[in-house]
């Protein structure tokens, strides 16, 4: 098991990682604050599309902890910046809450309401989807559109619930539109390593993905030589990670054990 202090740059999810609902999960204020103080950098990778970037820093400094946008990338924020490499430019129909629009009008991606006008859908989690977000969606895949998923998640955690989230409504479209989602943006996907990589300016060696996601989180790290850490605070369990398959470098049952690790490790 490599050492835990040896990483340059810790990545952080959100949901189930740093914060249920409006709670800080144990230990993440005393981690954040002896990486930060030690010179290590921080990001934190969600696959959320329910907040902007912005609005995630902002729900992070409520909490009580340090953060800044450019910290932060979102599963909206990198669907929106591969939209904006498209070439020829696309028109995007987007399915989502208003931040995942938001993210789209700030990188400057043309956004339509005209599901016939539309060279792409972009899917997010969206708590107001119903028959006829469905049907505009099936229709512009059937005029030619491409179904872009801006994550892979079946649900999101919440205290002492799931809800569903941008999986099922893709699959959904899928079959009304009779057409396959053509790239996934969120993690584990090649796309969102390569920004990651990009925007970090780090090597994927000297980077440590945690999360408490197995299909996610783990298995980006795993498959894009990342070091990995699971944290049993929110959507897996040890169950589940003996059934998997998978195996992080390392399985917490909250960062407590993070904040421990690194201080026998000096």
């Amino acid at each position: 098991m490599p050492e835990v202090w040896k990483y340059e740059g810790y990545f952080f999810d959100l949901d189930g990682t740093i914060y249920l609902g409006d709670r800080l999960l144990p230990g993440v204020p005393e981690s954040l604050e002896f990486l930060r103080s030690s010179g290590k950098k921080i990001m934190f990778l969600s696959n959320t599309t329910t907040r902007t970037r912005q609005e995630c820093a902002d729900r992070l400094r409520r909490l009580g902890l340090a953060a800044y946008e450019q910290e932060i990338i979102t599963a909206g924020y990198a669907s929106a910046a591969y939209l904006k490499e498209l070439a020829p430019a696309p028109v995007v129909y987007a399915i989502g809450e208003p931040a995942l629009l938001k993210e789209l009008i700030l990188a400057g991606v043309d956004c339509t309401g005209n599901p016939l006008a539309a060279t792409h859908v972009l899917v997010g989690m969206d708590t107001r989807f119903d028959y006829h977000k469905l049907h505009q969606a099936s229709r512009a895949l059937r005029n030619g559109a491409q179904l872009i998923a801006a994550n892979p998640d079946p649900n999101c955690p919440v205290e002492n619930d799931l809800l569903p989230d941008t999986w099922p409504l893709v699959k959904a479209i899928e079959v009304a539109g009779s057409k396959a989602a053509s790239i996934v943006i969120g993690k584990p996907s090649a796309y969102y390593a390569a920004k990651v990589l990009e925007w970090s300016g780090f090597p994927p060696e000297s980077c440590l993905m945690v999360g408490d996601r197995l299909e996610t989180d783990v298995r980006f790290g795993i498959v894009h030589g990342f070091g990995t850490a699971l944290v049993l605070t929110g959507a897996a369990s040890r169950e589940e990670l003996d059934q998997s398959g998978l195996h992080p470098d390392y399985v917490w049952s909250t960062l407590e054990e993070l904040l421990s690790a690194m201080s026998a490790s000096l």
